[in-house]
C-alpha cells in the first residue's frame, strides 16, 4: 500500500537535491538538513576529484552557501570568490551564474 505522505516527501527531496550525480545530490542534502560537517567532508573530495573548471566552481560555490548558513561569512565569501574566479573564466560575461555569485558576495 502506497503512502502518500511518504510520496510527497520523496518528490520534494527529488526536486530539491537535483544535481548532476548522487554525491553532488548528498552533499546538498546534508547541507539543507544542517549536517554541515558531513557536508563540508563531501565536498572536499569531490573537489579533490573533481575533472572540470565547471565542476569545481560549483563545488566551491556550495561551500560558500555552508558557510553561509553557518554564518562563517568571511569563509562564505573566500569561496564564493573562488567560484567567481573560476566562472568568469569559463562563462560568458553576462551569465546568470556569474550574477548569482556576484549577488551571494554582497550579502
Amino acid at each position: 500500500e502506497s503512502d502518500p505522505q511518504l510520496a510527497g516527501l520523496t518528490d520534494y527531496i527529488k526536486e530539491e537535491v537535483q544535481g548532476s550525480n548522487g554525491w553532488y545530490r548528498m552533499g546538498k542534502l546534508m547541507l539543507q538538513v544542517g549536517h554541515f560537517d558531513q557536508a563540508e567532508e563531501l565536498y572536499n573530495e569531490l573537489l579533490n576529484g573533481a575533472s572540470t573548471d565547471s565542476n569545481r566552481a560549483f563545488i566551491y560555490h556550495m561551500l560558500a552557501i555552508m558557510k553561509n548558513r553557518q554564518g562563517k561569512y568571511p569563509e562564505a565569501v573566500e569561496f564564493y570568490e573562488k567560484s567567481l574566479k573560476i566562472y568568469e573564466q569559463i562563462r560568458s560575461p553576462n551569465d546568470p551564474e556569474l550574477a548569482s555569485t556576484y549577488n551571494n558576495i554582497g550579502l
